[in-house]
């Protein structure tokens, strides 16, 4: 089973990169983030022609997730259950037997700002639902845009970017907690090249120069880890006209 994930940037924007994507990657299920579109706008006929079923949590302007799949997913499930959030970030579904979470996580804006301490709200919430998720599903894939780089190898400048919003402490630590649930990051599974980043700063030619952060994960389950057979970045989209800031990220399983 090939899974992946992609902060899309506007799917109104990105849909002609997404259909090609889809058309060489071929994954079984494909998340896609930052939608920018309200659910009734998604442009599920586009996905059918091609063979893939869809799901949506979309939100007008902002935020959004969308589940692309070969196969229909079953008991899906919109935002994280109990937590009062008008901003459409989650989206979860059953592929065979392999549960499969969507997340857009808060950006945070800044340390000092109300958005910061919203996205702290918002990862507890989440490790308190992932924990009841992990209990029911032995095969268990969370991924997504997370906005935080776990480590500082996973950022280019780590003395620049110390402290600072997607590697402050209190991010990392909740990323941690959520690793501690029996969760693995799948990019660590294999040997990787160095400086290997998701997102790249439109400006200052962040791509160009690889000044990037990975802060695009997939989060698997030991059960899912153990049946690991490739997974990586593919950096290719965002060299094309008018990209995402975000590169696909993948894993393969049997």
């Amino acid at each position: 089973m090939k899974i992946a994930s992609w902060n899309v940037n506007s799917i109104r924007v990105r849909i002609d990169h997404v259909l090609e994507w889809l058309d060489y990657a071929k994954p079984d299920v494909l998340g896609l983030q930052e939608l920018k579109m309200p659910t009734e706008d998604f442009p599920l006929e586009a996905f059918a022609e091609v063979g893939y079923s869809t799901l949506v949590n979309g939100q007008k302007t902002y935020n959004g997730v969308a589940l692309l799949s070969r196969t229909e997913g079953l008991n899906p499930l919109i935002d994280i259950p109990g937590f009062d959030d008008h901003q459409r970030r989650v989206l979860a579904a059953t592929y065979g037997d392999t549960r499969i979470v969507n997340l857009y996580v808060p950006n945070g804006q800044t340390l000092d700002s109300d958005k910061y301490q919203y996205k702290l709200d918002w990862l507890k919430a989440l490790n308190a639902w992932i924990k009841e998720e992990a209990a029911q599903h032995e095969k268990l894939c969370v991924f997504g845009d997370f906005n935080i780089a776990p480590e500082d190898a996973d950022v280019h400048d780590p003395e620049a970017w110390a402290g600072r919003i997607l590697c402050s402490d209190a991010e990392r630590a909740a990323l941690a907690e959520l690793t501690s649930l029996g969760l693995q990051d799948s990019f660590r599974l294999f040997d990787q090249p160095p400086e290997s980043f998701s997102w790249w700063d439109y400006r200052m030619a962040g791509f160009r120069r690889n000044r990037g952060l990975r802060i695009d994960l997939i989060l698997v389950s030991e059960a899912v880890a153990n049946m690991a057979s490739e997974g990586g970045i593919d950096k290719e989209p965002r060299a094309l006209e008018r990209p995402s800031d975000h590169a696909p990220v993948w894993f393969e399983f049997d």
